[in-house]
This record gives structure tokens, C-alpha cells and sequence, in this order.
């Protein structure tokens, strides 16, 4: 049987190091040339994160931060989904990494000073590592929008943030992923900050076979790692 091609990542789609609108981009990107790297053996023996790191509730941010028998206020959601090559492969042992602000807007972190309440039942993190069929799958609550000062009245869309590990640390990848119908993602600066066309793909779907009944909404997010319908990553 042949190998399909391997396809490389369209960079014409990522997000640009530079986007003004975006003000942080303007301190944070490159001002020179990057220079390559080749790979070396650092990149496959260096530390490795598996199944053995995991606690049962780490999916479950619903559980995982509640204290005393408590629950997160907030809409309960289920975030599911694949982690695909080019080739649509499923790729298993994948460790996925989520973070995200409670269901008032507010992030558990001593930086984010939002006028907003605490949960004391809600951490805002998570992590799973995806089964032979490269699938994942989260139960938490939905993020609200919050300000983020990047300009006048900016509201950042409701999002949650993924951080994909490969073989080692090294191989990660950072990406958000935004809810089907917000009127803030036409206003964002951060998801404009990617090119037309492809920025849907950062858009999670509403699921009804993800849906658990009398529980939760489910919604799907697929990670396409690369090739032309590859997800769009932080840069």
C-alpha cells in the first residue's frame, strides 16, 4: 500500500506574526528573519507526557475544581471531537491541554483583574489524551465573553483554548476554538487576525449526537494537524 504525499502546512493561511489591529502582535512579533532550525533527537527524547499523568476527572472541569460536593454555575457543555493528520488518520495518545474563563467571563489567574466572580467551583483547566480513533472529549461550562482592552469597548468573543502535545514537549501546538453564531467574531481582532476563508475553522459545531440529553449541549471541533485544511495554530 503507498503513503498518501505528504502535504506541508499552507502558511498562507495561519495567522500573520503581525497584525496591528491586534496590539499585542506588534511587541510580540519577530523583527528580523526567522532562522530555521534542523531537527535533532531533542525533538523525539525529550519529556514525554501519557496516559500514567492523567487523574479520572482531568476531562471534567465541571468535577475536577468542585469543592465539597459543589458544581460551576454556568450552561454544562461537551466539547468532542478528532485529532487528524493531512490524510484524515486518526493520530492516538494524543495529550490535549484546555484552558478557559468561567461562565461570568473571569479566568481562575491573579492577572486577570475583570469585575467579574470568582468560581470557587470551576478551575478552567483541563486535559485528556485521545483513544485509538484520535478521539477527545470534554465536559465543562461555557465561557462568557470579557473585555480585553485591546481598543475601545473590545469584548473578546466566548472561546477556549487548546494546546495539543506530539511525542515530546517540543511538539505542541496552541490554537482557540470560538461558538457558532457570536456576534463579537466579526469584531475581534484576534480571529480576524486570520486569513478569510479559514478562519471558520476555528468555529466549533453544534452537535446533537454530542448532546447528552437532559444534561448538556455537545459541540465538535476536529484538529486537522496539517496540510491545506489545517487548523489554524497561534504562531
Amino acid at each position: 500500500m503507498t503513503e498518501a504525499a505528504y502535504t506541508p502546512r499552507d502558511w498562507q493561511t495561519q495567522p500573520a506574526y503581525l497584525t496591528p489591529e491586534y496590539k499585542s502582535t506588534v511587541l510580540r512579533s519577530p523583527s528580523k528573519p526567522l532562522i530555521p532550525l534542523p531537527q535533532s533527537l531533542s525533538e523525539i527524547t525529550g519529556p514525554v507526557f501519557g496516559h500514567e499523568t492523567l487523574n479520572p476527572l482531568d476531562n471534567d472541569l465541571t468535577k475536577n475544581g468542585a469543592k465539597n460536593g459543589g458544581e460551576p454555575l454556568g450552561e454544562r457543555i461537551i466539547v468532542t471531537g478528532r485529532v487528524l493528520d493531512e490524510n484524515e488518520r486518526p493520530q492516538p495518545n494524543t495529550l490535549i491541554e484546555i484552558w478557559q474563563c468561567n461562565a461570568a467571563g473571569r479566568y481562575m489567574h491573579a492577572a486577570d483583574q475583570h469585575d467579574a466572580p470568582l468560581d470557587p467551583n470551576f478551575f478552567g483547566g483541563g486535559r485528556c489524551v485521545t483513544d485509538e480513533n484520535g478521539v477527545y472529549k470534554f465536559t465543562t461550562v461555557k465561557p462568557a465573553a470579557y473585555p480585553w482592552g485591546n481598543h475601545a469597548n473590545a469584548w473578546r468573543p466566548a472561546h477556549i483554548h487548546f494546546s495539543l502535545f506530539g511525542p515530546s514537549f517540543v511538539t505542541r501546538l496552541v490554537t482557540q476554538s470560538y461558538f457558532p453564531g457570536d456576534p463579537l467574531l466579526e469584531l475581534d481582532p484576534i480571529y480576524n487576525a486570520t486569513p478569510d476563508g479559514a478562519r471558520e475553522l476555528l468555529i466549533k459545531k453544534f452537535s446533537l449526537d454530542a448532546t447528552e440529553e437532559g444534561f448538556a449541549l455537545g459541540y465538535e471541533f476536529d484538529f486537522v494537524l496539517r496540510g491545506l485544511k489545517a487548523t489554524l495554530m497561534e504562531s
